[in-house]
């Protein structure tokens, strides 16, 4: 191995050990210290897990690093020890340090990069100890047996669903895997804005409320703040901040779905989702600098890793693929159109994937098509929480929410159908 090589990768092992340790020290150390290693300890058992692999390589055999990784283990369990006596019972600390030594024989071996990972992931969530502590005091027992519940489901399930079509088209389109997989991937996205709110909090600032609420259910946050607006209408521009907010990520949603399931189908898709979220975005700074406000926001969410959504979701999805499939057969373009316009009133999720889909498959739904009936349904899914807010939320809402409304509205179908 050539020395320049050779020095690169001691040198990342001795970064990484110097950068674990340097977040232990900045967590426990001064004159109070409850730790056996800091940035210098950590930085040179970095080294010696580099050193032990390259003994190893020298002498042809894996007993110089076995002993040596032997030898690093006893010490840290004395330290363990001694640390235990002195009322300390975690294995946080000896446990990273043992990881910088593996990371250290990792870059010697030349997976620099699986290296460096193991050592940013150790840090990261050494740092995130206090947030962790309070995401787990905010989950319920509830949370934890609907995840548990919908992760023993999927790994049962999904794994022996037929992967094949149900018969002959239009229910070509039906394949149990592949519906039950799109329900992991909503409901994934759904859970991810979930812990954003469990780790953040949902009393936060209104508006942020309305950004991660719009990541689980931009209709959840429409309809409670279009309630609070009643008994407080003096918050209406705070209220139609969030709201907009939220409508604005469920374009972003939109778009990140599309993305993961159909590159094609986005080079047409993105424009016209991104000019939708950025009026929404600009008419939410508008509303944001026209009236401040300390005050927080509460809107509350159920957990997306529910069996029984996930299941409705599932059907629902079924559904409106088939009936998408059916009526691009029967009625052409007009029946996508259509179809995607009643979809869109229930959820913008199902007919996005749907969409996706038959525009991917042999003989299925042209990308153009594909793109205007995913901003029809949006605008149809935006339309209802328009409705939600007219009947539901205060006048005082009402008049702050329609420009915006309308711009995201007039935007959105003007892109997809005129350019």
């Amino acid at each position: 191995m050539e020395q320049t090589a050779l020095f690169c990768r001691f040198g990342v092992a001795l970064a990484i050990g110097f950068l674990v340790g340097l977040q232990r020290e900045y967590a426990h150390g001064g004159p109070d210290r409850q730790i056996f290693a800091g940035e210098r300890t950590l930085a040179l058992m970095g080294l010696v897990g580099c050193a032990a692999a390259m003994a190893a390589d020298v002498l042809a055999s894996p007993w110089p690093f076995v002993g040596i990784l032997l030898a690093m283990g006893a010490m840290i369990t004395v330290a363990y020890f001694i640390m235990a006596q002195r009322g300390g019972v975690g294995l946080t600390t000896e446990t990273a340090a043992l990881l910088t030594v593996i990371a250290g024989a990792l870059c010697y071996w030349g997976h620099l990069g699986l290296a460096v990972a193991i050592g940013v992931a150790t840090t990261v969530l050494l740092s995130l100890k206090m947030e962790m502590d309070v995401f787990v005091r905010r989950i319920t027992r509830e949370d934890v047996y609907a995840t548990l519940k919908f992760a023993v489901i999927t790994a049962i399930v999904l794994p022996v669903l037929p992967n094949q079509s149900v018969g002959a088209p239009p229910l070509d389109v039906l394949n149990p895997y592949k519906i039950w997989l799109m329900v992991v991937f909503i409901s994934g996205i759904s859970f991810l804005g979930y812990v954003l709110v469990k780790v953040v909090g949902s009393r936060q600032g209104i508006g942020l409320t309305g950004l991660l609420g719009g990541m689980v259910s931009s209709t959840a946050v429409t309809l409670s703040f279009a309630q609070r607006s009643q008994r407080e209408a003096e918050l209406a521009k705070p209220f139609a901040l969030a709201i907009t907010v939220a409508w604005t990520v469920m374009f972003s949603r939109v778009v990140v779905e599309v993305a993961a399931l159909n590159g094609a189908l986005l080079r047409v898709l993105w424009l016209p989702m991104a000019a939708s979220a950025a009026v929404g975005l600009a008419y939410g700074v508008y509303l944001y600098f026209s009236q401040r406000t300390d005050e927080e926001g509460e809107v509350a969410f159920s957990n997306p890793f529910e069996l029984g959504p996930a299941v409705k979701f599932g059907l629902l999805y079924a559904v409106v693929l088939l009936v998408s499939k059916a009526a691009q057969m029967y009625l052409g373009n007009t029946g996508v159109y259509l179809s995607s316009v009643v979809a869109g009133l229930a959820d913008v999720d199902a007919i996005t994937l749907s969409m996706a889909e038959l525009s991917r498959a042999a003989g299925g739904v042209s990308l153009i098509t594909a793109q205007r009936a995913i901003v029809l349904a949006a605008m149809s899914n935006t339309v209802v929480k328009g409705s939600i807010v007219l009947t539901s939320g205060s006048p005082a809402l009402r008049r702050a929410l329609w420009p915006g409304f309308a711009l995201m509205l007039v935007t959105g179908v003007g892109v997809a159908f005129l350019i």
